[in-house]
């Protein structure tokens, strides 16, 4: 499955701009020790999550919540299939989820104002609406991302980031004010060639161990020299130096080194999730939740389906089905499910009406988010849309009870308090309210 761009598509100005978001975060702004609140700690029930985001608003009458009894222009193309699940339909084009609905849950009823993907995008990787007017294209953060808390929260594990996201980073996926240390480890190289190699986790052609191990004596001498500036009072280098380190640690780490070697994989798991770039990045997102990485993101673009929905859906939903089927079956066997949180959603849901292009535009008032183990009570539909899918109408939820409902399953009081560094308080998550039916 390739990855595709939006409506809007990115522009070079914009790909600089998330270029140092990813490397920099805010390194400009100090550094200084964030406080933590008073709340104890939480027990988790997961250790680590998969984020799988469907860039561009996937729509949910073509996806887990289709409506057969409305009228053509509304309920489009495709038939529905049963679910394990009694009264509950799945589109057509998604039989093997539907074969495991008793391992899923699908909440039906979130809803926002967010209807461009700049800010819809924002509200949904942070659980914080945009604190002013954001356009589609517009690459924002006003608030640390999913990512870059657990990441902060939860720590890396031995020889490896916390936070990862292939094969690029959301448009909101940073860590703000979190800093650099805490901004995902991008993996932008496709799993599925021969040749695959991630950058950083192996020594560059034509150094060996000795020589690398003197550069970083060389390093190591050159940091100890007094600075005109030191940590708490700014110095941009702190923020390249963390990154550098980070370099190194991979380079010399063997546990990096085995959690990116898909190819210790049988080809019966690597054809089930799919020789294809999304379903092996599937499969290391796998690999790396296996060695202990607590978040990983699997961003997946080409789901603005403006024209051609039905077209382009009964190509990808096959293949999307698949990969997600073979990775929360996966987890499932290997006894990885019930402490993995496996989440699928995009910023908004589409338009009720089909419009001229056999299309749907942006819609914020319906989506459906595919919610899968970390203690996560299979079988279930949490809210519900009207017959015709224009709104959620039964059990509204919100982007804050999304993240809260995901910080906690991972351990993190979602009512937490933050400071950055200039001292300003930051609530993690405004309504600290997770989704009760999904905590078990």
């Amino acid at each position: 499955m390739a990855t595709r761009t939006n409506c809007t598509g990115p522009s070079r100005r914009d790909c600089l701009k998330l270029g140092l978001t990813a490397a920099l975060g805010t390194g400009l702004v100090p550094l200084l020790r964030l406080r933590a609140s008073d709340a104890g700690k939480l027990t988790p029930t997961a250790n680590g999550c998969i984020l799988v985001w469907l860039d561009g608003g996937p729509t949910h009458y073509e996806t887990f919540d289709p409506k057969p009894d409305a009228p053509k222009e509304i309920r489009g193309e495709f038939a529905t299939v049963a679910t394990r699940s009694p009264g509950v339909f799945f589109s057509q084009h998604l039989p093997k989820l539907a074969g495991m609905s008793d391992k899923l849950a699908v909440v039906r009823s979130i809803r926002h104002d967010q209807g461009n993907h700049g800010a819809g995008n924002h509200y949904m990787m942070t659980g914080a609406p945009p604190r002013i007017p954001v356009g589609c294209g517009a690459f924002v953060s006003f608030h640390p991302s999913l990512g870059s808390v657990t990441a902060h929260e939860r720590g890396a594990p031995a020889g490896l980031p916390a936070y990862f996201s292939m094969p690029s980073m959301s448009r909101s996926g940073g860590p703000n004010f979190l800093g650099a240390k805490y901004a995902p480890f991008v993996v932008s190289d496709n799993p599925n060639q021969a040749d695959f190699r991630v950058r950083d986790v192996a020594l560059p052609a034509g150094l060996d161990g000795d020589r690398f191990a003197s550069r970083q004596e060389v390093r190591a001498e050159l940091d100890r020299m007094v600075r005109f500036h030191d940590k708490a009072s700014g110095d941009p280098a702190v923020a390249a130096d963390e990154h550098y380190q980070q370099g190194f640690q991979l380079m010399a780490s063997k546990q990096a080194q085995a959690a990116f070697d898909v190819n210790r994989e049988p080809d019966r798991v690597r054809d089930a999730y799919g020789r294809d770039g999304f379903g092996q990045r599937a499969l290391l997102a796998r690999r790396l939740v296996e060695a202990g990485v607590p978040f990983v993101t699997l961003y997946e673009g080409g789901w603005d389906h403006h024209t051609k929905l039905f077209e382009s859906c009964a190509k990808r939903l096959p293949t999307l089905d698949a990969t997600l089927a073979a990775l929360i079956g996966d987890l499932d066997q290997r006894g990885l499910l019930a402490t993995t949180l496996v989440v699928v959603l995009g910023e908004f849901g589409r338009t009720p009406q089909i419009n001229k292009d056999a299309g749907r535009d942006h819609w914020s008032s319906a989506m459906s988010v595919l919610f899968a183990g970390g203690g996560t009570p299979g079988g279930q539909v949490v809210g519900a849309t009207d017959k015709k899918g224009y709104a959620a109408v039964e059990r509204i939820l919100s982007p804050e009870n999304f993240a809260s409902t995901i910080y906690q399953k991972l351990g993190i009081d979602p009512g937490k308090v933050l400071y950055a560094p200039n001292g300003r308080p930051s609530h993690l998550v405004s309504d600290p309210t997770p989704i009760r039916e999904l905590m078990g």
